[in-house]
């Protein structure tokens, strides 16, 4: 039983009841998590790829327990007494970005299973599902001790999994780098939640809110100092320049499907937690908040495409360190409706729910072509895309079209109309300079989007494009990924074809 203490009244508070329902996708994460990892220590080991079915099963189920908490009104964990203040809310923010994370998880269990055989299966199985099962828990999150646990429950399995081919040494430097990063991130937002409760008394979201409209003179420095902090811990999180050092070299070293992972469920969980904390806990403070993120997403936009342009001079390049590169470039669209919502409405928010859906499917599917190509071209350079129509028609125009949507432009008017509100957002809010710098940072993005997609149907050169020995000329692709490019190449059409199926978020408030 847990017991929180209401130091306005001084009087002890008890959580009556848990709903079981409300919480069931983090849990069945959490627990199919568990399950494989014992099943590891009894299944032969030319059985140990029935695990990766068995957490693919999982985060399904998890998936399917989203469909029964669609209303959006369930809450758990909540304290009795004179003011209503619950730690668990399944509301509509919570609910969509659930499905993202758990389909991301998803989808990259499905590029995992055949890549897994010279990693530790259950290990690896167990960490990504716990993994999950964090990401899945921090969106619902509504007081800040629940928050930095399921922050922490998703990161520190991420550590490991980026680590976990042994005997690499890119892939440790990655993990010790994503490590570091991370533990600074951890230490100075707790350090600003401690400022926090210290000023207000409380650790519920809402509770704070009221609070910090009637902090004492003595405790408002306090109080915009533990602001400050707690958006800076979770700027690492998100990889918002100048936080962002660890981003390239940790995608690189990490294995591939963990990159992809990192890109959007990873980001997916930082911007979860900018939300709940900038427009639930501290509307007070927004005139601290509102320029600083303002200002991190024109310098995280920037930062982003510039480096991203530098890696498309040279075909020698890595292909997923300029996916890296991308990543911070669009980690800044995403602050652009969070800044704005402090000089308007929250309903900006949904704007970057709106983004985030989008950019989910087409970066898992981009990463997805690239786990392809990796399998005949280990490097995976940019030059060993050039060509790629004449051997792997499919997955060429799968690729041309993600990176076409990641750029706006037609056919992918899924990312054209999800950058259109994020540019309105800006302009709404009266930010004209930043939808200036923005507009600037996606003609930059035009240039290394459509340099890519160009090569993907030019004539293959005659002799490889790196020092790796040639390839096959027919592989087999394994079901798995072919089944993770085809679900987001159909996702990515469908919502071109109806844009208004994630765009609707951008037009209401979630809360």
């Amino acid at each position: 039983m847990t017991v929180a203490a209401d130091s306005a009244t001084g009087a002890a508070s008890l959580v009556q009841s848990v709903d079981w329902l409300a919480i069931a996708p983090p849990v069945i994460a959490a627990a199919v998590a568990l399950l494989v990892l014992v099943a590891d220590l009894f299944v032969e080991e030319r059985r140990k790829p029935l695990l990766g079915y068995g957490a693919v099963a999982g985060l399904v189920a998890a998936l399917a327990m989203l469909v029964p908490l669609r209303a959006g009104d369930r809450s758990t964990f909540c304290l009795t007494g004179t003011a209503q203040a619950c730690s668990y809310t399944a509301d509509h923010f919570a609910l969509v970005i659930q499905a993202l994370v758990l389909g991301g998880a998803l989808l990259t269990a499905l590029l995992s299973i055949g890549d897994t055989r010279k990693l530790p299966a259950g290990e690896f199985w167990f960490l990504l599902l716990s993994s999950a099962a964090g990401a899945a828990l921090l969106p619902a999150a509504r007081d800040l001790a629940t928050l930095v646990v399921a922050l922490e429950v998703a990161s520190l399995p991420a550590f490991a999994l980026v680590g976990i081919k042994r005997g690499d040494r890119r892939s440790s430097e990655a993990a010790l780098k994503f490590f570091l990063s991370s533990v600074v991130a951890t230490a100075v937002m707790l350090l600003g939640v401690s400022f926090v409760y210290a000023a207000t008394g409380t650790m519920h979201l809402t509770e704070i809110a009221a609070r910090l409209d009637d902090v004492p003179g003595q405790l408002s420095t306090l109080a915009e100092a533990g602001v400050v902090l707690t958006l800076v811990g979770f700027a690492f999180k998100t990889a918002a320049a100048p936080f962002h050092f660890w981003v390239p070299d940790t995608y690189v070293g990490a294995p591939l499907p963990i990159a992809a992972y990192l890109s959007v469920v990873g980001k997916a969980v930082g911007f979860s937690g900018i939300i709940l904390v900038t427009v639930i806990a501290f509307p007070s403070y927004a005139d601290v908040w509102g320029p600083a993120l303002a200002v991190l997403a024109a310098l995280t936009m920037t930062v982003g495409n510039l480096a991203a342009l530098r890696q498309s001079a040279t075909r020698a390049r890595s292909a997923v360190r300029l996916l890296a590169w991308s990543s911070v470039g669009q980690a800044g669209y995403l602050l652009v409706p969070i800044a704005a919502a402090a000089y308007s409405s929250d309903a900006q928010i949904g704007s970057t729910v709106a983004y985030a859906l989008m950019y989910a499917v087409v970066n898992l599917g981009a990463f997805a072509v690239a786990a392809l190509v990796a399998r005949t071209h280990p490097g995976n350079r940019l030059g060993d895309y050039r060509g790629l129509y004449a051997t792997r028609p499919l997955a060429a125009l799968a690729m041309g079209f993600f990176l076409l949507c990641l750029a706006g432009l037609p056919p992918g008017i899924i990312g054209l109309f999800a950058k259109v509100t994020v540019f309105s957002s800006a302009v709404d809010a009266g930010l004209g300079w930043l939808a200036v710098v923005m507009a600037v940072n996606v003609v930059i993005a035009l240039y290394y989007y459509l340099q890519w997609t160009a090569a993907l149907f030019r004539t293959p050169e005659p002799s490889p494009a790196s020092d790796e020995a040639p390839a096959a000329p027919v592989h087999r692709v394994p079901a798995p990924v072919t089944l993770a490019i085809a679900l987001t190449a159909v996702a990515g059409i469908t919502l071109s074809g109806a844009p208004q199926l994630i765009l609707r978020f951008a037009a209401v408030s979630l809360f």
